[in-house]
């Protein structure tokens, strides 16, 4: 298919000037011609023109007279007029109330003349397509507005407070029943606990169980940058406004105007730049790097930190003032190891996820696994889980997740600290010979478990017969494994 080429009408009602500038004109544009405004209007009704080029005097009806009819009646053509010198205060005068585009001087120059008429052949090009934009837009518009809507119900109901996977007497239930409440009030909440219990998916929580869940949910680790980058990444920046700048950048605060902004590991901060986000939470106003004036924003912010912010605030390391407009709300989330019955559903629901991905389908949790994955203290939290939940995946053979492809120490279910052994101790009871079974007999089972039950190897490892091991397996009821 050939491609048209842009068209223009010249209009002069001198012969040699048309036909001068058809012969410049010709190789780039499709040239209608006309003698007067009469002829060029007539040309107008019944030819699609992108351009109109007119001299400026004519008998009758003025250049500047034809624009202003071509403006009215034909708004999208861009209008060019050529005059002589002694023309051009009068063409200017018209400029605004004719919108012409440009205007070119006698004699003019073919280059210039081209130069010119390319770019006005841009512009109509840039036109129509906006034209079409605005029509494709409004006819989408509504079928935009329902998926925007679906996309938001998604993401409500897939963080619903109600779809946080916990046990019916986990301490999370109270929790989750305060985080419904503040959802509908729009005051700052801080939420503490360790690394991996979920802070997260409670602040996401509470955005989309909000007023303002139809906005945007943003999200900044502030340990994860310097100062003057964090900075730029919550308030924006101009261009130019430290090396590197190349372009204006629009800020998260910005971005999350009218939602919720979480600003994670808060207590990573430095005290400078906790003066300056002070600022903005106590003004609801932002000011660029390198920007002159301030933004007004409206964000709910919800900030989270594994650190004791109180004793931090003591300390000299956290501003105080920060503190207490942050914290209007602080909510503790328990970690892992404080709410023993979450961790088999949790795991569950970690095993059906990681199943869905790799196209598998596994077995429910084997009462060995359970027992192994709650004796272990989880100082990674859900995160740490998970991992391990990915181990034992990867490693199955068939459908069942097995305790053998555990992490060695979550197998031993013994915590990392020095304290260890004595957490272990002070876990038996009774007097020294029956702790010392109940030690025995976990370390068998233990051994057992890392090795699949294959007790011959099982024998070696302890250093014990075959014989040895099948008695002390039959005395401490380990037998049936």
């Amino acid at each position: 298919m050939t491609r048209r080429l842009p068209t223009v009408l010249v209009v002069d009602d001198e012969v040699r000037s048309q036909e001068a500038l058809r012969r410049t004109l010709e190789e780039d544009f499709e040239v209608f011609t006309a003698s007067g405004a009469d002829e060029a209007l007539a040309i107008l009704e019944r030819e699609w023109i992108q351009i109109v080029l007119t001299d400026q005097r004519m008998p009758g009806t003025s250049g500047v007279a034809l624009l202003r009819q071509v403006r009215e009646r034909w708004p999208d053509a861009v209008r060019i007029i050529i005059s002589g010198y002694t023309d051009s205060e009068d063409i200017i005068a018209g400029v605004n109330e004719a919108g012409i585009y440009q205007y070119l001087l006698k004699p003019w120059q073919p280059e210039q003349l081209l130069l010119t008429l390319r770019g006005a052949a841009e512009l109509s090009r840039l036109q129509a397509e906006n034209q079409r934009l605005a029509v494709d837009l409004k006819t989408a518009a509504p079928v935009l507005a329902a998926r925007v809507g679906e996309r938001r119900d998604r993401l409500a109901r897939h963080y619903a407070l109600d779809r946080l996977v916990r046990a019916p007497d986990s301490p999370m239930n109270a929790l989750c029943a305060l985080v419904g409440r503040l959802a509908a009030l729009d005051i700052p909440v801080l939420l503490t606990g360790e690394s991996g219990t979920g802070k997260e998916l409670l602040a996401r929580a509470l955005h989309y169980d909000s007023p303002r869940a139809d906005e945007a949910f943003v999200v900044e680790n502030c340990g994860a940058l310097p100062d003057q980058l964090l900075e730029s990444e919550l308030f924006g920046h101009k261009r130019g406004a430290y090396t590197g700048a190349f372009e204006d950048r629009v800020g998260l605060f910005k971005q999350a105007d009218g939602g919720t902004m979480l600003l994670d590991e808060i207590g990573e901060t430095s005290p400078a730049f906790q003066v300056k986000l002070l600022r903005t939470l106590q003004e609801g106003e932002i000011r660029p790097l390198g920007a002159s004036r301030t933004q007004a924003v409206d964000v709910r912010v919800v900030a989270a930190t594994n650190r004791d912010l109180e004793a931090e605030g003591r300390a000299g390391r956290f501003r105080e003032d920060l503190y207490y407009r942050l914290a209007a709300f602080p909510i503790h989330v328990p970690p892992l190891r404080e709410r023993p019955m979450d961790i088999p559903l949790i795991a569950r629901s970690l095993a059906d996820e990681t199943g869905a991905a790799l196209g598998r389908r596994f077995a429910p949790l084997s009462a060995e696994l359970v027992g192994c994955l709650t004796a272990w203290r989880w100082p990674g939290n859900v995160r740490e889980l998970r991992n391990e939940v990915l181990r034992m995946a990867a490693l199955a053979e068939g459908s069942e997740l097995s305790a053998a492809h555990l992490s060695p120490r979550v197998l031993r279910a013994a915590d990392t600290g020095q304290e260890a052994a004595l957490d272990l101790i002070d876990g038996l009871q009774g007097d020294l010979k029956t702790r010392l079974d109940a030690l025995e007999a976990r370390i068998l089972k233990e051994c057992l478990i890392r090795l699949r039950w294959n007790k011959t190897r099982a024998a070696q490892e302890l250093g014990l017969s075959r014989v040895g091991l099948r008695a002390k397996l039959v005395r401490y009821g380990l037998d049936g494994g």
